[in-house]
């Protein structure tokens, strides 16, 4: 937009209750709409097939390495195309046999790996409060209730704000979570709802224990390694 207001920055003044009402509007829409299908949309079309590849070439002889890497891709971008790969790989499963154990392993795993990041920044910020502005305390009360409904969108402002610290921390937290997952064969035959769907798992308190393992985890992690923010920002 900004480049098309310069682009358009000489038409004449008769014409200039149009720019904002369709020129730029219509015109930048159009632009974002070529370079999606014609520059993203290729790249990240490869990207997730070869993530979908290799994960089709671990099979799921080792189910918990399996868990392990499909809980931790659900942290790597918090839905970019890891994410997505993760779940659609699990979901995919899920769907063509709905019946199957190992599926229902894997879409468990991947719930628990999309929880801890939310809860993981919610445990952060109420614990390890001098490392939050007063912002992102007020966010990371909600964050309880994502990370319950398995959004974990609602860490994105957080990792925008420190990617360095909150990714891997996540990361980390997912991956063990999703081992655990995998180590216990917690089975939910769902493909979303996070702990609202719990009572359709195989093990019930596993899955919340699992859970709350990974986000502790990487809560911990991120609040010991998180610098303090200044005090003003903090109130």
């Amino acid at each position: 937009v900004v480049g098309l207001k310069k682009l358009f920055a000489k038409l004449p003044k008769s014409l200039e209750g149009m720019k904002p009402m369709l020129i730029y509007p219509i015109l930048s829409l159009l632009l974002i709409a070529l370079i999606m299908y014609y520059i993203i949309n290729p790249i990240f079309s490869a990207v997730n097939f070869a993530i979908t590849n290799f994960l089709n070439q671990m099979g799921t002889g080792n189910l918990v390495v399996l868990t392990t890497i499909l809980a931790a891709m659900m942290s790597i971008d918090m839905g970019g195309p890891f994410n997505k790969a993760a779940y659609v790989f699990a979901s995919g499963a899920f769907a063509n046999d709905p019946h199957s154990t190992v599926a229902a392993v894997m879409m468990a795993a991947v719930m628990v790996g999309g929880m801890v990041p939310p809860f993981a920044t919610a445990i952060g910020t109420t614990f390890f409060k001098n490392k939050y502005t007063l912002d992102e305390r007020r966010a990371g009360l909600t964050n309880w209730i994502l990370g319950f409904s398995f959004i974990t969108e609602g860490a994105i402002p957080f990792a925008a704000a420190d990617a360095g610290h909150v990714i891997p921390s996540c990361i980390i937290g997912s991956a063990v979570g999703g081992a655990l997952v995998g180590l216990w064969r917690i089975g939910v035959p769902a493909p979303h709802g996070g702990l609202w769907v719990s009572p359709l798992a195989n093990h019930i308190v596993l899955y919340f224990v699992a859970t709350i393992i990974g986000s502790i985890v990487a809560g911990v992690i991120l609040g010991l390694w998180k610098k303090p923010v200044d005090k003003q920002d903090q109130k």
